[in-house]
């Protein structure tokens, strides 16, 4: 197989400006990143892939997601943020075996790549052990896709009683040094903190300071329902942790002098729309990060309760978010005409501001010569996107994952034809269903089905 594949015809949105939308257009990959970008470019020994009339976008980066927990998907799916923390923060987490942790990454990060999302961060918040950290960075390699491994400690850090009075796991060290010590590579690292909604004062100046020795990006809650009123950010800024490399996860009840400090000091965001609503965090902030000064990017969060495709947090973004907009409209009986938020932008924030917020924003995100070709390729041949009108609309209300045909990752097909490449389905569901059997199992009281409800 030729090293070079030659994209035809192609309708690309690039997402290096937005609202961009190359038509007839031919991308040429070549040593794993965009070679050119073109009409008619010249085949030489290139592999030629006719893409006439499918859209071929940046692949999708979600900012913020749990991996883990996908063994244990949809348990939460009716659960409050109390049931959640005591169902799987202070429950099901402990029991969790090495294997059970590989078995959680694997499957979420191939179901993450097989619906076009091709940079995860993995916010990985139950390394009870060092061996816990190695399943869960295995994996991770396993798949192939692009990643940000997020070290985020274990029970111990995150189970009762908050705020933690313990540092974050010293490990951290040493995962740094064997793994990730060039920072090159498909999987990165950084550090998912706490942060002062849970931790102590000297705890979390501590986390952030091995954060900063190990010189890591930072990834931590905040906003998050009643927790988020207690000016986690005036903390960090008062004890002078403030930086351009932290990624700010919720921020839905920040006081907005807080989003300006925020933006003042470059820091990013991550909004996870549909866990943000189900369990009290507050309304999404999409819109208030804008009027702020800061580009939002979208995470799934906790995938043991809901859905682990971009397609549906876009959706369930743009929607709170044109809601909110035309509430006060509704009240005072105006007429709104023209709607504020577009298509064309959150596909950004889907690709390209959720790349900066992971720090690989010169790596991924949009369709750039240079540039990983980290890529997906959407099916034309679909009802739901027939005729096609306009390539953002599409992508944002009408695509799902089962239209993603064709995924790249640094150039190389990791999905072809509608399946991943190289990827046994059997096997992978069933290191799923050991580990969840054991997780389950192990639990008192807990059951499938849909009817159980952890005792708080």
């Amino acid at each position: 197989m030729s090293e070079r594949t030659l994209i035809r015809k192609a309708t690309v949105i690039t997402s290096a400006v937005a609202g961009e939308v190359l038509t007839d257009t031919d991308i040429l990959i070549e040593g794993g990143r965009i070679a050119a970008i073109g009409t008619d470019l010249p085949v030489g020994d290139a592999e030629v892939l006719d893409f006439t009339g499918r859209i071929v976008m940046p692949g999708f980066v979600d900012t913020h997601r749990h991996t883990w927990q996908s063994v244990v998907r949809d348990i939460a799916s009716d659960w409050s943020l109390t049931e959640y923390l005591a169902g799987l923060h202070t429950g099901l987490s402990k029991y969790y075996r090495p294997e059970d942790t590989y078995a959680g990454n694997y499957l979420g990060a191939l179901e993450a790549l097989d619906s076009g999302i091709t940079t995860l961060v993995d916010w990985s918040h139950n390394l009870a052990t060092p061996e816990h950290a190695d399943a869960a960075i295995k994996a991770l390699q396993d798949t192939g896709m692009r990643a940000v491994f997020a070290h985020g400690g274990g029970n111990k850090q995150w189970g009762a009683p908050l705020p933690s009075p313990d540092n974050h796991p010293e490990d951290a060290r040493r995962i740094r040094e064997q793994y990730f010590s060039d920072n090159t590579g498909l999987v990165t690292m950084a550090m998912a903190l706490r942060g002062p909604q849970f931790t102590t004062p000297e705890v979390n100046r501590h986390d952030f300071a091995l954060a900063k020795d190990l010189d890591l990006r930072v990834t931590v809650h905040v906003g998050d329902g009643y927790w988020g009123k207690s000016g986690p950010i005036y903390k960090l800024r008062d004890d002078g942790l403030l930086s351009d490399r932290i990624t700010y996860v919720h921020c839905d009840t920040l006081a907005d002098e807080e989003l300006d400090i925020i933006a003042a000091s470059g820091g990013t965001a991550s909004v996870s729309p549909d866990v943000e609503m189900q369990m009290g965090h507050g309304f999404p902030a999409t819109g208030r990060l804008l009027q702020h000064g800061i580009r939002p990017t979208f995470s799934i969060d906790v995938c043991s309760s809901n859905g682990g495709d971009m397609f549906g947090t876009m959706r369930t973004a743009i929607g709170m978010q044109r809601a909110l907009d035309n509430a006060p409209a509704v009240e005072t009986g105006e007429v709104i005409e023209r709607i504020g938020l577009t298509c064309a932008e959150v596909v950004r924030f889907a690709t390209i501001d959720g790349a900066n917020a992971a720090g690989l924003g010169d790596v991924t995100g949009s369709i750039v010569v240079g540039k990983a070709a980290d890529i997906i390729a959407l099916d034309d041949r679909s009802f739901s996107i027939t005729p096609m009108n306009n390539p953002f609309g599409a992508v944002v209300y009408a695509a799902h994952p089962g239209l993603v045909r064709d995924v790249f990752v640094a150039g190389k097909r990791v999905k072809k034809d509608g399946q991943l490449v190289g990827v046994d389905y059997d096997k992978v569901k069933a290191l799923a269903l050991a580990a969840r059997d054991h997780v389950m199992g192990e639990m008192p009281g807990a059951s499938l089905g849909g009817g159980w409800h952890p005792d708080l």
